[in-house]
């Protein structure tokens, strides 16, 4: 049973009285055909925060350890998330992004594989994964920048930027790490210009 029709309604009131949210370029998403969310990574809390900021239902790769924690891997299961073994090449989840993608679904990715917990430092080399995913598939990619802290009606301000040029860098023959860096120097853009003060 897919549970996400019924809880992002319910994901969706919760975020909006616990935080000050504002959202900028949803309209960057295209209503349909495959999509690549590509996102900084503060919380494990970021993944509900960007599927309640757009339209489209949103699939998700979650590190392999939650899924073996009681109750919240079962939900997993059942809310458009599918596990990764990190570190080792996992090629089902590999192949699993590509099937999604291919068959027109939004899937979101954290290009730095893991949480940057310090929002004052730039962020750190992507993993080739978001590169491949652009280069191997017709995605739109979507940069995604997350600004704020989760903390009790705190300001909160998720910014979609413009799609990446996934043309121009498989007309340049780009390797997949030097795609990830492309896509992370956009998100990264999208930090520094929309960055500000957050209480």
């Amino acid at each position: 049973m897919n549970l996400y029709p019924i809880g992002k309604p319910l994901v969706k009131i919760f975020y909006h009285l616990f935080f000050r949210i504002t959202v900028i370029g949803s309209e960057n998403i295209p209503k349909q055909g495959g999509v690549l969310i590509c996102s900084n990574h503060l919380s494990n809390f970021d993944p509900p925060f960007i599927g309640v900021s757009i339209t489209r239902a949103l699939s998700f790769i979650a590190k392999s350890e939650l899924f073996k924690v009681p109750v919240l891997g079962v939900l997993l299961r059942h809310l458009n998330s599918f596990p990764v073994r990190r570190g080792e090449g996992d090629r089902g989840a590999i192949r699993m992004a590509l099937k999604l993608i291919r068959e027109g679904h939004a899937l979101l990715l954290f290009p730095e594989g893991h949480r940057n917990l310090n929002q004052d430092a730039p962020l750190k080399q992507g993993l080739s994964g978001a590169g491949f995913f652009a280069l191997k598939t017709d995605a739109v990619v979507v940069p995604c920048a997350i600004i704020g802290r989760y903390k009790f009606r705190s300001k909160m301000k998720i910014v979609f930027g413009k799609p990446v040029d996934t043309m121009a860098m498989k007309n340049q023959k780009l390797k997949s790490s030097e795609a990830s860096t492309v896509i992370m120097r956009r998100i990264q853009a999208l930090l520094d210009e929309h960055a500000g003060p957050t209480a």
